[in-house]
């Protein structure tokens, strides 16, 4: 089974926050379970709140997760993707 980061919605309607968490691909729905917790996403403050684990997810990353489009997005600004990528060689 593939292992994805992604983001779980949660907050209630209208003032949304997310989780930064790495789950089964196929068996959890987006607000379903997941396996790991990694960090949080708040996309409402001024400026965004973002808190990654940087230690966890360069640990998902090394084991093949894969993250979502958006999730690389944030891990790019956070120089995460490029860790990664220098860890592999």
């Amino acid at each position: 089974m593939a292992i994805v980061i992604r983001l779980k919605r949660m907050g209630k309607n209208k003032s949304a926050f997310y989780r930064v968490v790495a789950a089964d691909e196929k068996r959890s729905a987006k607000s379903g379970p997941y396996i790991e917790d990694l960090g949080h996403y708040n996309p409402e403050s001024n400026p965004a709140g973002l808190v990654i684990d940087e230690a966890k997810a360069l640990k998902w990353l090394k084991n093949g997760a894969r993250p979502t489009v958006t999730v690389k997005s944030i891990f790019k600004k956070l120089g995460i993707m490029d860790k990664a990528k220098a860890s592999v060689k």
